[in-house]
Order: structure tokens, then C-alpha cells, then sequence
């Protein structure tokens, strides 16, 4: 039960609320929240089923497929991720356009790259080799789950004070951005160390 935990925890850090509120913040102040839930639920489903080909055939898509190592992949998602930390530090913002309301495909325009991205992939290749199909499954969708309601919750918290106190609002936005590059930044080192040491280990002695 200990490995579960840990594995719903990484990807649900990974999927972290605070962290799309900062992406997706155009968006939640331009749409409803009935037309904010209704694009994510979407993308939710639409990553879901992406995460699940990924944690079933993940390092036969990297080896078979695309002809690469998923460790060339890891380090190269880790590179991504750091230049985000960096970009959210100097206040320049992530290096990804964030689809805009009324978008046509406003819901896969979220999906990729906000949720399924180089972090998140590595995370569901690793639960789905480290588990069986079912207990992965379930993993996804508890992560996903609790990741979409807090987004939400997010969404009705900045529309109820929105109206109320604007101030509140903008230094919320400052605190998360400063938090979410700090931890964004931290994690991309972590990637490209793992990717490293399990490059190390695959070396002959």
C-alpha cells in the first residue's frame, strides 16, 4: 500500500492544481465555471487515456516506436521543465501559449501540454512498471481526480474573491508563481539526475 501511495503522490505533484491555476489563469478568468469544468473534464479524459497507453506500453512506445531510450526522454522532459522554472523566475511565464477561450480544441490544447507532458509521462511509464495494469489504472484516475476537483475548487475560490477584493487575486498569483518555479525548477533537476544515475546503472561494469 506504501508503493501505491507514493506513486499516486508523485503524479498528483506532478499534476499540481496550484501549478495549471498558474497556466490556465487566463482561462479562469475569462470562463464560467460551468465552461471551465466542461474543457476540463475533457482534457481530463482525453490525457487519461493517453497516461494508460503510456503506463501499459511505455518503454516498448520509446524503444519500438519512437527509437529512442525513455532515459534520453527523462533527462530531455527534465531540460523542458527547468526552462519553465527559469522563465516563471525572471516573471516571463511558461514557454507554451495558453490556448485562449473559444480555442477550437480548447480542451486538447490543455490536455498537451499542461497535463500530459514529459514530467507526468516518465511518472505513469515508471507506476506502470512498477505495478500491474488494474493498480496503475486506479492510481491515474485517484491522481487525475483529485488533481481536476481541486483545480475547480481553485476556480470557484478566484471567482468568489475576484469580485470581492481584485489585490487578493494578483498576490495570489504572485506567491504561486514564485512557489511554482521554485518547485518546478527543483524537479527538473531531480529528472535529469534520475536520468543520469539510471543511465550510470545501465553501464557495464
Amino acid at each position: 500500500m506504501e508503493t501505491e501511495l507514493k506513486s499516486f503522490l508523485l503524479l498528483f505533484v506532478l499534476l499540481n492544481p496550484f501549478i495549471l491555476s498558474i497556466y490556465l489563469l487566463e482561462l479562469i478568468r475569462e470562463l464560467s465555471l460551468k465552461e471551465f469544468s466542461a474543457q476540463m473534464v475533457k482534457a481530463i479524459v482525453l490525457s487519461y487515456f493517453v497516461f494508460l497507453v503510456f503506463a501499459w506500453a511505455g518503454d516498448r512506445i520509446f524503444a519500438d516506436v519512437l527509437q529512442i531510450r525513455f532515459l534520453a526522454f527523462m533527462i530531455f522532459g527534465g531540460v523542458i521543465f527547468l526552462i519553465v522554472g527559469v522563465r516563471l523566475i525572471l516573471g516571463i511565464g511558461p514557454p507554451v501559449e495558453v490556448p485562449a477561450a473559444g480555442h477550437h480544441d480548447m480542451s486538447g490544447a490543455i490536455a498537451m501540454p499542461f497535463i500530459v507532458g514529459p514530467g507526468t509521462i516518465s511518472a505513469v511509464v515508471i507506476i506502470g512498471s512498477t505495478h500491474d495494469f488494474g493498480a496503475t489504472a486506479t492510481i491515474i484516475t485517484l491522481a487525475m481526480t483529485g488533481a481536476v476537483v481541486a483545480l475547480l475548487v481553485l476556480k470557484w475560490l478566484h471567482d468568489f474573491v475576484r469580485y470581492r477584493n481584485e489585490r487578493y487575486v494578483e498576490r495570489y498569483t504572485e506567491i504561486a508563481g514564485r512557489v511554482t518555479a521554485l518547485f518546478t525548477g527543483s524537479f527538473a533537476i531531480d529528472m535529469i539526475l534520475k536520468g543520469f544515475e539510471r543511465w550510470m546503472m545501465e553501464l557495464p561494469p
